[in-house]
């Protein structure tokens, strides 16, 4: 879209309320400010009219904030006409998708969005490939956006909130939510946790990670791989439900701790039924062919027959 450079007054410049990019770190507005303190904008705003002396920001937003504690009369500006909101919104992504530093969440929030009105204009459900497309994005990264949209809304809230810190220093990132998010519906799926034991469960994740007890923010892939075990059937569900109750419950049990306790009952399921096979398959025949030796061993046999009846 052509344009026009302008020295334009920032008091007359206001953000866009498209802008996917809702946080805007203090630490590096302040780097940011430095910068422009020293050598001015370099690159100019670009932005659209709206009414008369008024413009929106279609890509600046730092430098425009800047300047405004700066105190600067003028900024250099790109100067376009209103685009459609649909427009709108794609241009932001196609910026994001130039510059790749704005934070997941608030760009998923914002993907949903410019779904919602393409779906209004085309009147039907848009692809994985379309939507990627209208949103320069690639389909692996609406896969990953939409993985975001399934955190429950009040960790959502919470995760905004810590954006506002230094990304050193927040508590939880969104990608350690998603995993969460992930292992607890897998094991919802083989029926080892209950569709409404899913969040507690997502807490108990979230509390792991925030005391330092899970310290990898992948690690919590290692209960969706003990999920995938009880539907392989190489252990049994009920042994799971129970270890997977403790580690909602323990705050100190680790994810190590879970999978140590599952590994070594799919160990022992697994030498068992290497035993049973081999005595059906070997030892039983030859009793079966030697009534003689079976006689000798009848006693042995019953007492076992009762063991495992007791069993049963």
């Amino acid at each position: 879209m052509a344009g026009t450079v302008e020295l334009l007054n920032p008091a007359h410049i206001t953000p866009n309320p498209d802008n996917p990019r809702l946080i805007f770190r203090l630490q590096e507005l302040e780097e940011l400010e430095e910068s422009i303190a020293s050598q001015g904008i370099l690159v100019p705003l670009s932005v659209y009219t709206e009414g008369k002396s008024r413009f929106v920001i279609l890509d600046g937003e730092r430098r425009w904030r800047c300047a405004r504690k700066l105190g600067l009369h003028r900024v250099p500006a790109i100067v376009q006409p209103k685009p459609p909101r649909v427009q709108n919104i794609m241009m932001m992504f196609a910026i994001h998708n130039a510059r790749r530093d704005w934070d997941p969440l608030p760009t998923a929030l914002k993907l949903q969005t410019l779904e919602a009105e393409l779906e209004k204009i085309r009147g039907r459900k848009l692809t994985e490939t379309e939507l990627a497309a209208s949103a320069s994005l690639s389909r692996g990264a609406v896969r990953r956006y939409r993985k975001i949209l399934r955190i429950p809304a009040d960790l959502q809230k919470s995760l905004l909130e810590d954006l506002a810190d230094p990304r050193s220093k927040e508590a939880i990132s969104v990608d350690q939510v998603i995993e969460a998010v992930d292992a607890a519906d897998k094991l919802a799926k083989v029926g080892v946790i209950e569709p409404t034991q899913e969040r507690p469960l997502v807490n108990a994740f979230i509390q792991k990670f925030r005391s330092g007890t899970i310290n990898s923010t992948v690690e919590p892939r290692k209960i969706g791989a003990v999920g995938r075990a009880v539907d392989r059937g190489e252990v049994q569900l009920a042994r799971v439900k129970t270890v997977i109750r403790r580690f909602m419950t323990q705050p100190t049990m680790s994810i190590g701790d879970v999978v140590s306790s599952t590994t070594q009952a799919i160990e022992k399921t697994k030498t068992l039924q290497r035993g049973l096979a081999a005595f059906e398959q070997k030892w039983l025949a030859v009793l079966e062919e030697d009534n003689e030796l079976a006689t000798e061993f009848e006693d042995q046999i019953r007492a076992l027959i009762s063991r495992l009846r007791a069993l049963l």
